[in-house]
């Protein structure tokens, strides 16, 4: 199974999602995409073109890692929590629905779960990312919503004032 986050993603559906499916024997490839700022970090690059390389793979790495852990660490605790094997990977591209789908077809996913970030059923959504690894994925998808806004944490009834 491979769940994909962008950091919208609810862990709690998720997990439970998982865990139902998963089976005794099942695992989880929990990814995020992040598309990293090349030129920018190009110009953190020294002189020295062998010294270039292995700053800017570092360099990478590092966007790659510091980046893909803040995305992820919901999911990924909810799923350690559940005891549920999960193989964590930060991909690398420019076009997060292509990157998922290529990623579920090489892990050969039984399901991809993904986060809606959109109402589905109106224009922008078909759209989105969820959408799109609907689309172009030769495997079964679930999209699972957002929480309704009255249940975000930040919701100003929810603060104390």
């Amino acid at each position: 199974m491979l769940i994909a986050t962008s950091g919208v993603l609810s862990p709690e559906p998720a997990v439970e999602f998982a865990r139902r499916l998963l089976g005794q024997h099942g695992r989880v490839t929990l990814i995020t995409v992040i598309e990293v700022p090349r030129a920018f970090l190009g110009e953190l690059q020294s002189s020295d073109a062998r010294d270039a390389v292995s700053a800017g793979e570092r360099a990478v790495g590092s966007y790659l890692e510091e980046r893909g852990r803040k995305i992820v660490e919901p999911v990924r605790i909810a799923l350690e929590t559940a005891r549920i094997p999960t193989d964590v990977r930060f991909l690398e591209g420019s076009d997060a629905a292509a990157t998922i789908t290529t990623a579920a077809a090489d892990l050969e996913a039984d399901l991809v779960i993904v986060g809606a970030t959109r109402p589905i059923f109106n224009r922008e959504a078909w759209e989105s990312v969820s959408a799109r690894v609907m689309l172009e994925s030769r495997r079964p998808v679930l999209v699972v919503p957002s929480p309704p806004a009255d249940d975000a944490p930040n919701d100003s009834r929810s603060r104390a004032d």
